[in-house]
């Protein structure tokens, strides 16, 4: 039976709390033992992009032929600046393949300065610079290198879709029942909140390991290229700096993941769908593995997780989480 979600977070404004965040958490320790746990880490959810890592590792098993850079960014919700924009576009051009290839849902870049200097230039909403270009470019590539119909990389039976749901479900431990459309137009395949911690711990074990496997390789160009997995002032990029080895992968409606060195795995769904609460949760469960660990949290993952809730522009009151401490 599906629990209702439980408390995350507060929104606090002077003295008062404004608003709550309700939803599902789990920490799963190196061991796998659950540390933490809030609401139902088992009701069927959908990751929406903090998928990326797992279908990343899903196309290198295909025959992907990427570098650091092609690879964080096909694991990526990227801003869409320039850099973003470059990295694209060399995935493409080595594929024999250029933006109009793309097929995901054309939009402005999520960077409000890149999204003002491409509209200056004349352009409108776009796939190449709608955040998930990075993956679809990979998806390409992908199909390329395996003699796959790059036309149809999108439709849910293809041999790239059929290998990425069969990724999914051995990674994260949870067969895939349900399967639908995501934001970009890429199929969504369901998951839980303990399969997502599952997966994103196990593939930042491997980064932090000896080999060179498929998910060592997802894991390490992650973490070597945050500012491409993300982008300015993101959230996802200054967490990841700010742990080396770190892991973490953000998504739409209030979905975050991530994975540490030791193969702690986390992950979140904020139940009405706000993206508010994201940083400071996150922060906070990642503290709690640390210190699980009896390592320290470092000042700039504490400051990463501010969200300041402002009065006339000043700060008045801050987004509490409301889960330390629950550990099982």
């Amino acid at each position: 039976m599906v629990t209702s979600p439980d408390l995350l977070a507060e929104v606090v404004r002077g003295d008062l709390v404004e608003s709550v965040h309700h939803g599902h958490l789990v920490v799963l320790g190196a061991d796998g033992a659950t540390l933490a746990e809030v609401g139902d880490a088992d009701a069927a959810m959908w990751p929406r992009s903090s998928l990326k890592p797992l279908q990343a590792v899903a196309m290198l098993r295909c025959g992907l032929d990427a570098d650091v850079d092609a690879l964080a960014l096909a694991a990526a919700s990227h801003s869409g600046t320039d850099a973003h924009l470059a990295v694209v576009r060399a995935v493409l051009e080595r594929a024999g393949l250029g933006p109009d290839a793309l097929q995901n849902t054309p939009d402005l870049p999520l960077d409000a300065d890149a999204a003002y200097a491409w509209r200056a230039a004349g352009h409108g909403p776009a796939a190449l610079t709608q955040n998930c270009s990075g993956k679809h470019a990979a998806m390409l590539a992908t199909c390329v290198a395996a003699g796959w119909d790059t036309a149809t990389y999108l439709a849910p039976d293809h041999p790239l879709q059929r290998a990425i749901r069969s990724t999914v479900g051995e990674l994260t431990g949870v067969p895939v029942e349900h399967v639908t459309v995501d934001g970009c137009g890429a199929p969504l395949l369901s998951t839980t909140v303990r399969g997502l911690a599952r997966a994103l711990g196990r593939i930042a074990r491997a980064g932090a390991g000896a080999g060179d496997g498929d998910e060592a390789r997802v894991a390490r160009a992650m973490a070597a290229r945050p500012d491409l997995v993300g982008g300015p002032g993101r959230d996802v990029t200054a967490v990841m700096r700010a742990v080396p080895g770190l892991v973490a992968k953000d998504g739409a409606e209030g979905v975050y993941a991530a994975g540490l060195p030791d193969g702690t795995g986390i992950a979140f769904k904020v139940a009405d769908g706000s993206p508010r609460p994201r940083p400071a949760v996150l922060v906070a469960a990642v503290a709690l593995a640390l210190r699980a660990a009896g390592q320290e949290v470092p000042a700039a993952l504490e400051a990463a997780g501010r969200t300041p809730v402002l009065g006339h522009g000043v700060p008045v009151g801050e987004v509490r989480t409301a889960f330390a401490g629950v550990a099982r």
